[in-house]
């Protein structure tokens, strides 16, 4: 055994140690309940920090998991069932609509989109964004249907200046204390809007698919112009939803308590 293979093994202690906690925990009761010496814990804390697998909280003095950890997993799923179990769930859902419709995943502080697919009209057809392409997570639809089921400090680090918060149409939460608004609207509904913020005249819709864990990890959204399309937004959403919780029972995925509860007015 190499020398340094027992500190790898106890940072994947640590990081699976995290990914079980339901929200950032004290150093003092990692140590305690891993069994680590005060030393070495506050070491691979600080080297895992730096590499943005996890997050420091100063203010509350605890730890959960960063972005980089949140990006191998979601890394697992783009090269592995994800697509395979989306890809008919998608295909039904826009000849249900007769609208375009993408499947997208959080990416860091964006949206990647692994999927899309367009009605047979080829009028009815959307082009908002191809397969591969990143759009900044809180402008679209997709992004904020994952993030409004993220923790509180996972939001916080994605989002940490107002920098972050970048625009494509002058429009869109500006602010951190902003964007937990909109998501805590969005996380009650069961669902996320986006009208004009990507590109002018378009309109999309959103519902996010769960984990075993309740982690969101993938959003189906159907965009259609504003103007022209007959079919009313109450199916939309239902059909979004519908989707999700398609794909949550293919992951054996356990979606929030009463998710799917409120329906649109």
């Amino acid at each position: 055994m190499s020398s340094t293979s027992p500190a790898v093994g106890r940072a994947l202690d640590v990081l699976l140690y995290l990914a079980g906690r339901s929200g950032p925990v004290s150093g003092a009761a990692i140590m305690r309940d891993l069994d680590m010496p005060r030393s070495s814990a506050y070491h691979l804390l600080e080297v895992l920090t730096e590499r943005g697998f996890v997050v420091h909280l100063p203010d509350q003095r605890t730890y959960g998991l960063g972005v980089s950890a949140f990006e191998v997993g979601s890394a697992y799923l783009r090269h592995g069932p994800l697509e395979m179990w989306a890809r008919p769930v998608l295909k039904q859902l826009v000849a249900q609509v007769h609208e375009t419709a993408h499947l997208g995943i959080l990416h860091g502080a964006e949206t990647l989109y692994l999927l899309r697919e367009h009605p047979t009209a080829a009028h009815m057809a959307v082009t908002l964004t191809g397969i591969g392409v990143r759009m900044p997570a809180h402008l679209t639809a997709s992004g904020r249907a994952m993030l409004a089921y993220l923790p509180a400090a996972q939001v916080r680090a994605l989002f940490p200046s107002s920098r972050a918060f970048v625009n494509r149409t002058g429009e869109g939460p500006t602010s951190l204390p902003e964007l937990r608004r909109l998501l805590q609207t969005e996380r009650s509904q069961g669902w996320a809007e986006e009208v004009g913020l990507i590109t002018p005249g378009l309109q999309s819709v959103a519902a996010c698919a769960f984990d075993h864990t309740g982690h969101p990890v993938a959003a189906f959204s159907v965009t259609r112009r504003q103007q022209g399309s007959h079919l009313p937004a109450t199916e939309l959403v239902r059909a979004v939803q519908t989707a999700a919780q398609q794909l949550t029972s293919a992951l054996s995925g356990k979606p929030p308590q009463g998710w799917r509860a409120a329906q649109p007015s």
